[in-house]
């Protein structure tokens, strides 16, 4: 290198950031957006705050697994190193082509995250990266490589270097670094060292190919076996402790062929399409899971329409709530956490925040039932997938060792809405209706997220890894909730995350499927869609409503009655025939068709409701395409004849009945001893029970009786929906700070080139000496003088400056104006016009000539 060469390299990565555009600094803090918060003063405070030990570790965290391993090398390599010297690091003597083909990308993406600063011929990894990645007893290399010669052999006594150098017939020298120099530069020349190792025992090398891909590290008695002790007088192993031997890099790395990973991965691994299905039956297939999600949470907010279970006091819902709900929906308990999470995080189930607290509807689910049910189920799956509440944990342990509870605290994780949209972009990746397999997906998605160490049990423990379950989780939820069909993303998913055309397979039949075909591997890489923000979300969740909508089946306006006391809706029904039958009939199953059973009691629950029997015969009639059958209208008519009969009020119960046989069959009966009945007429009887324990007893016998106020009127039991007071939906909990925008990147850019201006323009110098705080110090007159004249000149000043809470600071300004005191300048440093009281301005100096 020339020695101007030399000159222009960067000496620190503040020089090296300094040197570069607004572009690559946008693309940094973009990257990384922790450096910005707060936006750094100037770009040396921007370089040391990318050195920190928490900056870097999340940096690093981000990357995918090949540039991990590409900064694991540089760890091991030299500081600084060569490129060339890396990529036989990483591709080996041999030269892996496709290692060549993608290391120049990783470096870049080293360079850019500022990782990794300097040219080809002086890379250097930041040193608290190196810190983390380089081999110690206590942090073993994830490379498995130990320490360099000179590191191993550091404590070695002279006397030792020597004999070493005699038994491999090198020349002794008394100087302990020249002695290790020339150790250390035998056993990187190939030549020589494959001479030695042939001389070698069989046991030797055996012992050699045990450590060669780590852990380095091995232990030997006070008296070693010959094999061993050959190995220890060629320093081929170096002693560490008493009792424990290393292998040192250089050996290792002629024993690996340069390499510094045993299998280096430059290529993602594929997403593997296990079968394809036409895009018309995956569209239809997750339309019709919409529709089952939108029904099961609506009736989940029906069954706690009235006010819901208890919140538990440490916050959620109980085991068996939890149980009690999974019956009510029929499904499972970790599907009913699901729904009770997602109703939740779209902000339509909240805690009415009684003192008697319970889990209720709000306001905003009486809006969203009102919305067209494709616009329904966008607002379900915009929450769903932006949501950092994880129902899969539900029924684990958290730190603690409590148990995590639905709708409990502890349940947020920042990675869930990452995974869920990265799951979501690799399945648009595919070709249309292609459905992939769950391993390859989840291969894919820790080459790009890896995780750093090894569990404490040895184990690789990547099926435990979070990211891992959330990804799993995210399968089926996406299924559940109808943005997949068959496993393939849908027209409305594609939508919902904002993903391109989807591609189509060369060659492919439009209409081919097999649930057994397996698709030929994809390495195409689908791209890494960007972090929407509100605007884009919601642009999105408008899209995949527009898809879904011509999807969906126009809700009916009739049921096809049956003799067998059942109603079946061949389709969604519209709201308010939807909602009658749901009070008349009781839903006996769900599906493409929904069956509903008429019983006495629910019949009993229509007429509850203010419903008479010519009501509900006429509301059968005008909604049915088939006759009445004549046992519902058997049904409707017994009932209806049998309700009210009895009356029911407070005495503090009473029950009246213009039948006083009636009323004697009631006291005749056993059930009824736990009511405390007495006659106190002969068409009244008194009951020490409450007036409602009373309905329900005499409903439990097979009366039908109906409540009636202090007038004598029949009440009516219209059931009044208990809502929360209105309640916002829970907020996602941040992976760190934001990702800022464009205004944001250009506005904190300006700011820092300012403040980097300020502290680095080179200054003519002053008259008196800098005080302590290295601000310019003149006098009053002076300064006046000189700011005077650079209003006439347009010249910049550097002036030293104390607000009026005492802080003080330098800045280069370009004098406009002195009057009245006060100065207007434009503040370079700021990047705006301020004005400046004069008093408050400790001192000027000018700017020397070939500041920029």
């Amino acid at each position: 290198m020339s020695t101007e060469e030399k000159s222009a390299a960067p000496r620190s990565l503040a020089e090296a950031l300094r040197a570069r555009d607004d572009v690559s600094l946008a693309a940094l803090l973009r990257s990384r957006p922790d450096l910005i918060t707060p936006v750094p003063t100037d770009l040396t405070q921007l370089a040391t705050r990318a050195g920190t030990r928490a900056s870097v570790v999340r940096a690093l965290e981000r990357l995918d697994r090949f540039t991990l391993q590409t900064a694991e090398a540089l760890a091991v390599a030299s500081d600084p190193a060569t490129y060339t010297e890396l990529l036989g690091l990483m591709a080996g003597d041999d030269g892996d082509p496709a290692v060549t083909g993608a290391l120049p990308r990783a470096v870049a993406l080293l360079r850019e995250q500022a990782l990794v600063w300097g040219g080809d011929d002086r890379l250097r990894l930041v040193r608290t990266a190196r810190e983390l990645l380089a081999p110690s007893p206590q942090h073993p290399s994830p490379t498995g490589l130990g320490p360099t010669v000179r590191e191993a052999a550091a404590g070695m006594s002279p006397g030792r270097v020597q004999e070493i150098l005699t038994a491999l017939g090198l020349p002794s020298t008394h100087d302990s670094v020249t002695a290790l120099a020339e150790l250390g530069a035998l056993f990187t020349d190939r030549e020589r060292m494959s001479d030695l190792l042939a001389e070698l025992p069989a046991g030797s090398l055996e012992v050699l190919d045990r450590l060669v891909w780590g852990p380095p590290y091995g232990q030997v008695t006070h008296d070693p076996a010959p094999h061993l002790r050959r190995l220890l007088d060629r320093g081929l192993l170096l002693p560490t402790a008493p009792g424990t031997v290393v292998l040192p890099r250089e050996v290792a790395l002629h024993l690996r062929a340069g390499r510094a990973h045993r299998t280096p991965e430059p290529v993602p691994p594929p997403v593997e399409a296990v079968a394809t299905h036409p895009p018309r039956v995956v569209d239809a297939t997750a339309a019709g899971q919409a529709l089952a999600a939108l029904a099961t949470v609506e009736e989940l907010l029906k069954d706690w329409h009235e006010g819901g279970p208890a919140v538990l006091r440490a916050g959620g819902l109980s085991v068996r709530d939890l149980k009690r709900t999974a019956v009510a929906l029929d499904v499972p308990e970790p599907v009913a956490a699901f729904w009770a999470e997602l109703a939740y995080a779209a902000g339509l189930l909240a805690s009415d925040g009684e003192a008697d607290e319970r889990y209720a509807a709000t306001p905003a689910y009486d809006e969203w039932r009102e919305l067209p049910a494709a616009e329904r189920w966008a607002r379900l799956a915009g929450a769903w997938l932006t949501a950092t509440r994880t129902p899969g944990l539900v029924g684990g342990r958290d730190a603690k060792d409590r148990t995590l509870s639905a709708l409990g605290p502890n349940l947020d994780r920042s990675a869930a809405p990452e995974v869920r949209h990265r799951v979501l972009a690799l399945l648009a990746g595919l070709p249309e209706g292609s459905a992939p397999t769950e391993e390859s997906v989840l291969a894919r998605l820790r080459w790009e997220r890896p995780l750093r160490g090894p569990r404490r049990d040895g184990r690789d423990g990547q099926d435990d890894d979070l990211r891992t379950r959330l990804a799993r989780w995210t399968l089926s939820e996406a299924e559940l909730l109808g943005v997949t069909g068959r496993g393939a993303l849908a027209a409305p998913g594609r939508a919902l995350i904002g993903a391109p055309e989807p591609p189509r397979p060369v060659g492919a039949p439009e209409e081919s499927e097999g649930p057994g075909a397996k698709l030929p591997v994809h390495h195409r890489t689908p791209p890494a869609l960007p972090s929407p923000g509100a605007a884009e979300r919601a642009a999105a969740v408008e899209a995949a409503a527009r898809l879904l909508a011509p999807l969906l089946p126009e809700p009916l306006d009739h049921v096809l009655l049956q003799a067998d006391l059942t109603a079946v809706a061949p389709g969604p029904l519209e709201r308010p025939l939807a909602d009658t039958l749901g009070m008349l009939a009781d839903v006996e199953s769900r599906g493409g068709a929904t069956v509903y059973r008429f019983t006495p009691g629910s019949v009993r629950r229509a007429l509850d409701a203010g419903r008479t029997a010519a009501d509900l015969h006429a509301f059968l009639a005008r909604h049915s395409r088939t006759p009445v059958p004549q046992p519902l209208t058997y049904l409707i008519d017994d009932v209806a004849r049998r309700h009210g009969r009895l009356r029911v009020g407070a005495a503090s119960a009473y029950v009246r009945c213009d039948d006083d046989a009636t009323l004697d069959e009631i006291l005749a009966d056993k059930r009824a001893a736990g009511l405390g009945l007495r006659r106190l007429a002969p068409t009244v009887l008194a009951a020490r029970a409450d007036p409602a324990a009373l309905l329900e007893g005499l409903r439990a016998m097979g009366f039908a009786p109906a409540a009636e106020s202090a007038g004598g009127d029949v009440l009516v039991a219209r059931a009044d929906a208990h809502r929360t007071p209105p309640r916002s939906a829970p907020e996602p909990v941040p992976d760190g700070p934001p990702v800022p925008d464009d205004t944001l990147l250009a506005a904190a850019i300006r700011a820092v080139r300012a403040g980097d201006l300020a502290s680095t323009a080179p200054r003519k110098p002053v008259g008196d000496p800098l005080a302590g705080d290295g601000l310019p110090r003149t006098s009053a007159a002076e300064t006046l003088a000189t700011v005077q004249a650079a209003v006439l000149t347009g010249e910049a000043l550097w002036i030293g400056y104390v607000n009026a809470e005492g802080a003080a600071s330098q800045r280069v300004v370009a004098p406009i104006r002195v009057e009245g005191g006060f100065v207007t300048a434009y503040d370079h440093t700021a990047d705006e016009v301020r004005t400046y009281p004069l008093h408050r301005i400790t001192g000027v100096a000018e700017l020397a000539d070939d500041a920029t």
